[in-house]
Order: C-alpha cells, then structure tokens, then sequence
C-alpha cells in the first residue's frame, strides 16, 4: 500500500523568474531529482527559453490531511536557486526531462522547443552546472514553419538514445546523440510519447509508443513497414490523448479527453483495466509507481495530482495545486512527484510503501 509520506510547497523567487511563460494543455516543463540520501531535491523548470533549477529541502518530514485524503501542503524555503546556463534555446521550451544514470555520477538534461531544437547537457549528480558534454541538435527541416508542443523523451537503457515529437509537424524525431536516425510520420497531432520498458532484450530502445489525437500507436525503429507503425489502437472518436506511459511490468497506461486511464498489455495488445471517470476534468499526466507498478499517479486539469490503483481502481492520497500546471514529473527510481503551478508554486510529494 502506497502513502504520502510528506507534501512541500515552494515558490519559485520572483527575484529569479517573475511571471513564467503560459503552457499547453499537457505542458511537460517539470523534472526533479533527488539525491542519494533523499535530503534534498533538485527542481529543473522551464519558462520562456530558460531553464531554471530549484533546490528544496526533503529533510523533517510531515504530512497534514484534509477532506476526502487530501493532502495539506507545508510551506518550504527554497534552499538555493540559479538560472541554468547550459541550454541557449531561442524559442519557447516545451518539454524538459531528466534522465538518471545509475553508478555514473552524472544526470542527463534534455530540453526541446517548439520548433524541435534539441538541446542534451551533462550535469553532476548533486546538481551543480560543472563543464560537462552539451550538443544540440536541429530537426531535419531545420525548424522551418509554425512552431508547437514539443515532446521529449529518452530510452530507459540508453541515455544517447533520444525521441522529440512535434504537434504541427505531426513527425517524431529518433536521434542517437547529435545523429539522426530516423523521422516517423504520425496520422494525427502528437501529444505524448514514450519508449517501452521491461520488453525482450533489445526492444527497449526499439518500441516507441505515442498518442495521437484519439489513438495510441506502437513504433518499431527496425521496421520499414507501413513506416515503422506496428500497432494502431483507436479509441472514440473526440476523446483526444495527452499522456502515456509505460510501467517495469511493461504495461502501458493511456489517458485524455475521456477522463478514463485504459492499461493495455503489450503481449496480446489488449485492455487489461478501464479505470472511468477517475478524473474529474481531462487527464494530461501518467506515471506509474517505481515501489508498486499495480499503482499509477494520475494529473487532472482542475489542479488535481491523485494516487491510485488501477487493478482495483480505488483512489487513494491527492493532492492538488493553487492555479494551472505548467509542469508534472516523477522521479525515474523514486516516488517523488513535482507539479509546477503558473503562479510560480512547485509541489513536491514524497510517498512511501507500507505494509497493510
């Protein structure tokens, strides 16, 4: 069984970033990572086209709890805060995602604008702009046309291998490095993506799974076929996607329009759970739990971050933010959560397992 174990609230200083630049509906400008000994946790934000980091403090936990098991949130300093210098975009950030490497003493930033530009930065482990490996890479049409949402996302054993997807555009752009290595042209407007987890060995870094307009399609990089798309799985008509992802399980959760959470098992591609109406407004955010895959954390559009089961599909502990996301994220091998709200406030959940 999952429980919050604490739920900080932090204000980004006004003296660092005022106002910060408005997002989509499914805006993706959050990541975090907390170190080692779980006493602090590194915020990275994205507003305009800068990316700024927070520091915040994980130690002296403690949990308030309101109606319904929503959680009370504690007002937290900031310890420290500073503009990251290592990503020179000239347009608007879209997307932001940390991927963590075990053993190697170093994260790895990525960032993408609305025109595809593709900016990857080595960083220290403990948070510190040290002089590490940055490149950055242009899309294969160098940007032209009107820019949009921009997705990002990284291969779970191979941090060179980088996929960027772009709304207008309606392409996904697979890169290993500064290299690309191929474009995949999607029917309808991307809206999330997302490589594979747990798969046969060598299919993680092969099976890309995107949601695009009503439907989640799968993508083999090693296909020529029908232009890579394996698998097509469409939904009802209207009831348009904004998040998927994928658990250690090898599950795949979808979720939109609909208000719905669907689990589909990527060995027989069928529904194994539709989790109705467990969201009051839209769903644009998904990520299953890192201490107990039977367990996801959904992100509505009324403000609302909610823990659940999605076998048994009962709600547990929520959570919820003083104005419009700008950003949601969990931590890759912990069950820290973030939200970054457009008034400047970021939430930081830690949550635990305990047994019944």
């Amino acid at each position: 069984m999952l429980e919050a174990k604490s739920l900080r609230k932090a204000l980004v200083p006004p003296t660092l970033l005022q106002r910060p630049s408005p997002g989509t509906i499914q805006s993706s400008r959050l990541a975090l990572h907390v170190n080692d000994e779980g006493s602090s946790c590194w915020v990275y934000v994205a507003s305009g086209c800068h990316v700024y980091k927070v520091e915040i403090s994980m130690e002296d936990s403690s949990l308030t709890k309101g109606k319904e098991s929503l959680l009370v949130p504690v007002q937290t300093q900031v310890v420290e805060s500073s503009l990251l210098n290592r990503c020179p975009h000239r347009s608007e950030i879209q997307s932001i995602l940390l991927h963590e490497t075990e053993g190697a003493g170093y994260l790895v930033l990525g960032s993408v604008d609305s025109y595809g530009h593709l900016i990857i930065s080595k960083l220290n482990a403990n948070g510190k702009d040290i002089d590490r490996l940055t490149y950055s890479v242009l899309p294969r049409d160098s940007g032209v046309g009107e820019g949009s949402w921009a997705g990002l996302c990284f291969s779970p054993s191979h941090w060179s291998m980088a996929a960027v997807a772009r709304s207008f555009c309606r392409s996904v752009d697979v890169y290993d490095q500064d290299i690309p290595l191929r474009t995949l042209h999607t029917l309808w407007y991307p809206s999330s993506l997302n490589f594979l987890q747990n798969l046969n060995h060598g299919e993680e870094n092969s099976l890309l799974a995107v949601t695009e307009g009503c439907q989640l399609t799968i993508w083999d990089l090693r296909m020529k076929e029908s232009g890579g798309c394996v698998r097509r799985i469409c939904g009802s008509v209207g009831n348009i996607l904004y998040a998927v992802c994928s658990s250690s399980t090898g599950n795949i959760a979808v979720g939109g329009a609909d208000r719905t959470v669907t689990i589909y098992d990527p060995r027989r591609w069928a529904a194994v759970s539709r989790w109705i109406n467990c969201s009051k407004y839209e769903i644009t955010g998904l990520a299953f739990s890192s201490l107990c895959p039977d367990y996801i954390y959904v992100q509505g559009v009324d403000y609302e971050i909610f823990c659940g089961q999605w076998k048994e599909k009962n709600k547990g502990f929520s959570f919820r933010g003083d104005s419009n996301w700008l950003g949601f994220s969990k931590s890759s091998s912990k069950d820290v959560l973030g939200g970054w709200c457009d008034s400047g406030s970021i939430f930081v959940a830690d949550v635990e397992s305990k047994m019944v």
